[in-house]
């Protein structure tokens, strides 16, 4: 059974998130609140704990999987980004956003979407998934939490608890939040291109 803490989304409390963090560190599978709904992560390199996020949402190989960062600092390291696409970035991050770029050697294959060698970057604009990524002190594979036969994003702790207290390691509370899921802008062509609409303003990148 899961592990459910309560933490104060404006002033998360430091000793239950070095706990979520030592849960991840352990393999563990997380549920925790972004600016766009509740998302399932886990460590980077853990295939394991990955595989069981891909079973609690039936993905398949042509999923994007997100790197959920605590700035735009990391960017590099993982996805090819060009000055044009970093200066957008910079001026719309944090925020309800992913964004998906060719990735680069050190992400893992298993996360990159197969074909298109592909992988999405986020900041969230959460202060409890900051502090979480903060603590971690690296990117967290993360996914959106929509059931499957969902088309939204789940925004309520309580109800997360009763579908998935047996499936994942740790649930943050961090209140009940908005159910819409993040604009994505795919970088990996020359032009930017909306492959969804969501919470974000796609203004920026029409």
């Amino acid at each position: 059974m899961s592990q459910f803490f309560y933490v104060h989304p404006e002033n998360p409390q430091a000793r239950l998130i070095s706990q979520a963090v030592a849960i991840i560190r352990n393999g563990g599978v997380i549920v925790y609140p972004t600016d766009s709904g509740y998302a399932l992560g886990c460590q980077l390199e853990n295939k394991q704990a990955l595989e069981r996020i891909c079973q609690i949402r039936r993905l398949d190989e042509r999923h994007n999987f997100t790197l959920l960062c605590r700035d735009l600092s990391e960017l590099s390291l993982y996805a090819r980004v060009d000055n044009s696409a970093f200066r957008l970035l910079k001026n719309n991050t944090p925020g309800p956003y992913t964004f998906i770029f060719k990735g680069t050697k050190e992400v893992p294959r298993r996360l990159m979407n197969a074909k298109r060698k592909t992988i999405g970057i986020r900041v969230p604009d959460n202060k409890i998934a900051l502090e979480l990524l903060e603590a971690l002190g690296e990117p967290l594979m993360s996914t959106s939490l929509i059931l499957p036969g969902n088309d939204y994003t789940e925004s309520d702790p309580e109800e997360i608890r009763d579908k998935l207290e047996h499936a994942v390691d740790v649930i943050l509370n961090g209140g009940y939040l908005s159910s819409q899921a993040t604009t994505v802008v795919d970088f990996s062509d020359d032009e930017p291109q909306i492959v969804r609409l969501g919470s974000g303003d796609p203004s920026a990148f029409e």
